[in-house]
């Protein structure tokens, strides 16, 4: 087994030499300055929560017939996968933040749905663009992406539990709670409300949800990561002349272009 070691690609970097330093063996080389917040890199954030927002606000629909009518399904969890595979779990985080806090202003639950959201989105990008960060192949992102799913299938139960069934018991009473849900669970009552609503609702709806997100994620991420890092790109090609191909050849197929791109002969897990 060959453990990767390329640099993450989603930095802007700066490999700039002094004369002074030239003239030191030992100083020659030096590491790369990490830049995140670029330009390149904040316009992709940027385009990423916009469709992320359209998709959380608009882009959604509920399934009567499954669950109860006000969860409904939605995607929008995808761009912040796609961003954090792309520019690194601080950017996915981002991403998911300034959604639901957009989406603050238009809120019908006083912001605590929007909290949970928040909640629930970061413990799926977190996990999935963590994994992926180290492990820049398709086990990384399958094993990502299932953690991904795994931890926000558990925060949604703790914040159903914790946090939005208290809320709406408490803003709009037990009995108008129960009515939305007579209809799929006719024997649920007061006290078997939470035996009802989060193993039969609240887990397969989230779990469902993040599945789709993550084979969405996993079959689109490797087309689109060309023009998720288009700024590492055009950086390249005006830095460096001799691009190496050999770490895009010992690719297992899911690795980023560009991120091959830029190591020097990195090997890769086969």
């Amino acid at each position: 087994m060959k453990q990767e070691t390329q640099q993450d690609q989603t930095y802007s970097t700066d490999y700039s030499v002094t004369p002074q330093d030239a003239s030191a063996p030992e100083l020659a080389e030096r590491k790369p300055k990490i830049k995140f917040f670029t330009a390149g890199n904040i316009a992709v954030m940027a385009i990423l929560t916009a469709i992320s927002f359209i998709l959380y606000a608009f882009v959604k629909f509920p399934l009567p017939f499954m669950f109860p009518s006000f969860l409904d399904m939605q995607i929008s969890d995808l761009p912040a996968l796609l961003g954090g595979f792309a520019l690194g779990p601080v950017a996915g985080c981002i991403i998911i933040v300034i959604k639901c806090c957009i989406k603050m202003a238009m809120t019908t639950t006083a912001c605590i749905g929007e909290l949970a959201d928040i909640i629930i989105g970061i413990a799926n990008v977190l996990p999935a663009s963590l994994v992926y960060r180290f492990v820049k192949n398709r086990k990384g992102a399958a094993i990502g992406l299932a953690a991904g799913t795994v931890s926000a299938i558990a925060a949604s139960l703790l914040a159903n539990w914790l946090i939005l069934i208290p809320f709406y018991t408490e803003r709009f009473g037990m009995e108008a709670v129960l009515g939305m849900m007579k209809a799929l669970y006719p024997d649920i009552t007061a006290d078997t409300l939470y035996n009802y609503y989060l193993p039969m609702a609240v887990l397969p709806f989230n779990a469902l949800r993040c599945i789709v997100c993550a084979l969405i994620t996993f079959f689109t991420y490797k087309p689109l990561s060309k023009a998720l890092h288009w700024e590492i790109k055009i950086k390249k090609k005006s830095a460096e002349t001799d691009a190496d191909a050999s770490a895009e050849q010992a690719s297992d197929g899911f690795i980023d272009t560009t991120a091959a791109d830029e190591s020097a002969n990195a090997p890769i897990e086969k």
